[in-house]
């Protein structure tokens, strides 16, 4: 299957403690992922989360809910998560995201590595790239109190 790699790097203005216990917290990527409306079965277990997010895709007047099976690990606590998502039509995702301390907060990297069927390849890139840029924006804005995007990025339309 086909298979693309792309990161994002920005910067939010809260130490990086607050953003580590923020994003490894399930409930906390409703509304953080554009798409995530949902939730649940979360099953917490030494070094890991286990649960379903709803993405929730509008269709005209209808949406479409499609349920993502996520593990979440904590290979470095306090500096690094990783998500493993598996989505219904065999798109699998990996996002790993680092944080370091620097004088104003915190640097947050994230680094995506997506496979995907190659019919669904420019929906599928086009909704990652697109979410994950609204993600850093939202990030930054519920780090910081205030709606400002991530340096090099345009606010989520």
């Amino acid at each position: 299957m086909p298979a693309q790699d792309f990161a994002i790097t920005f910067e939010v203005a809260a130490a990086p403690a607050a953003v580590y216990a923020h994003l490894s917290d399930p409930q906390s990527y409703i509304g953080l992922s554009p798409l995530v409306v949902a939730v649940r079965e979360v099953h917490t277990e030494p070094g890991r989360v286990r649960y379903t997010a709803i993405e929730r895709f509008p269709i005209g007047p209808l949406h479409w809910d499609n349920p993502l099976r996520v593990v979440m690990t904590f290979p470095e606590p306090g500096q690094r998560l990783v998500s493993d998502v598996h989505s219904p039509g065999w798109v699998h995702l990996v996002a790993a995201t680092d944080l370091v301390a620097i004088p104003t907060g915190t640097r947050v990297t994230e680094s995506v590595h997506v496979t995907y069927p190659w019919l669904l390849g420019s929906f599928v890139l086009g909704q990652a790239r697109s979410v994950q840029r609204k993600r850093a924006a939202e990030l930054t804005r519920r780090m910081s109190g205030t709606s400002s995007a991530p340096a090099g990025t345009a606010p989520p339309s």
